[in-house]
């Protein structure tokens, strides 16, 4: 899940824990991507590898530390392996709890100082670009078919957040958390007579899921200002996270996809590859926030001040009738004290009927909604340092975490923040996994349905949004996230506000290396 950070910040004094009570007082706190309305279960993975026999333990007198969030979604898991890990390796097992913005920043400062602090990291998935360039992290490839370890399959993961894995077609990253974003609705709202003859008075159209912008436009103006929880208050039609330096940017990202990102435009989002010209003031993705600006009128003012705990607690506790964000919502609605169990629909990103081919520098029209993928977001996934002094045990260790029977729990109960992404959590046809393995988490069967059906269309859908994975990723998404800001307060134009980001971001480039940045990025994009 994203979760989906900002790292920018300082280097800060480390917080090591490595009591088994520190690690549990740490891994319960919350931060500003943990809902508050909803608790957390008492569902916990199964066991899936034996503990050594003394005096044949693989890795024994060895130390791993794994450096993870302190986040109670993503924290978690990794804590949970801590007895399974040490019994079958005879090694420790040392977890390093930080926030968010102080943890790309220690691990890259460890790295450059080449101290070998810690042996691997739970990292997002923009930092790949970094971590390879400075030849920072090491493969796996070497470790991945080895009968040592613990077996994963990388084929099981769906096409688009299988991309993040790899770097110049080797692999780096252990599949965990799968980031995407789909849109959440009312399914209750959107299914009663009364609002759907009031509506379609209105509009002069049917209500249903949103299937493009200009719908969900529509649908989020007329549930604006109705009590939608039967609480006597006034309520909105939509809620986001819209406060700076809260991750705002990546709901630009995939609202503007559609937009952008077409049959014959498949890959120009970011930056022109052969110059590193910025395209982010291109006229797709003016005309993007020209749509999320006029958005904020329908929900409350205050979410130009949200972090993405309170926009979910918002959706939780049924005041809003539509969203677009992260698998952690559908999963967290279905926890004790959620209001929307039973009411939540899920759908993919809605599209539009034309975008803009940067190519070809003109608008094309779609007969039918044209629907972009994502992998927005963290995607957080465990890579080893090069400098680690027991490489082969954290590779155990992620690979442990990995694994189907790990994986299914981890996707099934829905607090932990690792987001479903792999054949076997989707149920039939669109892939192998069993309704039973959530109905025990005790979700709602149509909530399920829905939820699955759109991530599996989401990351199976050919056309994906281009993930920026280069030096300085997040230094882009910054800039852009100020901006962002500006206009959707009203401050500057949508126009203006992209002019400027596409300033930065050319400063960005200048200052790293245009020809360093420009070689990453081919790369990343598979060039």
């Amino acid at each position: 899940m994203s979760r989906k950070m900002r790292w920018l910040g300082g280097l800060l004094t480390l917080l090591a824990l490595s009591a088994w009570g520190a690690d549990q007082e740490q891994s319960n706190q919350t931060g500003p991507t943990d809902a508050s309305v909803v608790k957390m279960g008492d569902i916990v993975p199964p066991r899936v590898v034996q503990p050594c026999k003394p005096g044949n333990c693989p890795f024994a007198g060895q130390s791993v530390t794994v450096l993870v969030v302190n986040s109670r979604l993503i924290g978690r898991p990794v804590l949970e392996l801590k007895d399974e890990f040490e019994a079958a390796t005879g090694a420790r097992l040392n977890i390093i709890y930080m926030p968010h913005e102080e943890l790309f920043a220690n691990l890259i400062s460890d790295m450059t100082n080449h101290t070998g602090k810690y042996d691997a990291a739970i990292a997002g998935a923009w930092w790949l670009g970094e971590l390879v360039a400075q030849d920072f992290i090491i493969t796996y490839d070497k470790y991945y078919n080895d009968p040592r370890f613990p077996k994963w399959d990388l084929d099981e993961v769906l096409p688009g957040p299988r991309s993040l894995l790899f770097y110049g077609g080797k692999k780096y990253m252990v599949a965990n958390d799968h980031d995407g974003q789909v849109m959440y609705y009312r399914r209750d709202l959107l299914e009663d007579p009364r609002h759907q003859a009031a509506f379609k008075q209105k509009f002069s159209y049917a209500l249903a899921v949103p299937k493009t912008w200009e719908q969900f436009r529509d649908v989020a103006e007329y549930f604006n200002g109705r009590d939608l929880n039967g609480d006597g208050v006034s309520d909105n039609g939509l809620a986001i996270a819209l406060k700076p330096g809260a991750q705002g940017m990546f709901n630009f990202m995939s609202l503007s996809a559609p937009f952008v990102i077409g049959p014959n435009n498949p890959k120009l989002y970011w930056f022109d590859p052969k110059t590193m010209k910025p395209l982010i003031d291109g006229p797709g993705h003016v005309r993007a926030l020209e749509l999320l600006v006029e958005l904020v009128r329908f929900g409350p003012r205050e979410m130009l001040t949200w972090d993405l705990g309170k926009s979910w607690d918002y959706f939780l506790a049924g005041r809003t009738a539509l969203t677009f964000t992260w698998g952690d919502l559908g999963a967290l609605a279905q926890q004790e004290g959620s209001k929307v169990k039973g009411k939540i629909g899920a759908a993919p990103i809605p599209g539009t009927h034309g975008y803009y081919n940067i190519a070809q520098r003109k608008w094309v029209k779609t007969g039918q909604p044209n629907l972009v993928g994502n992998t927005t977001g963290g995607s957080w996934a465990g890579v080893i340092s090069k400098y680690s002094k027991a490489p082969e045990a954290a590779y155990y260790l992620l690979a442990l975490m990995a694994s189907k029977d790990k994986s299914q729990v981890y996707a099934a109960r829905g607090w932990d923040g690792i987001d479903p992404g792999r054949r076997f959590h989707f149920l039939p046809p669109d892939g192998s996994g069993k309704l039973d393995t959530y109905l025990k988490a005790d979700w709602d069967e149509p909530d399920i349905r829905d939820y699955l059906r759109a991530y599996s269309d989401n990351f199976g859908n050919p056309l994906q949004l281009p993930y920026l994975r280069i030096p300085g990723a997040y230094s882009y998404w910054q800039a852009l996230d100020v901006h962002l800001a500006e206009a959707e307060s009203g401050q500057l134009s949508p126009e203006a506000a992209l002019k400027a980001a596409a300033v930065d971001f050319e400063e960005i480039t200048l200052r790293l290396g245009r020809e360093r940045q420009r070689r990453a990025y081919r790369v990343s994009l598979g060039l």
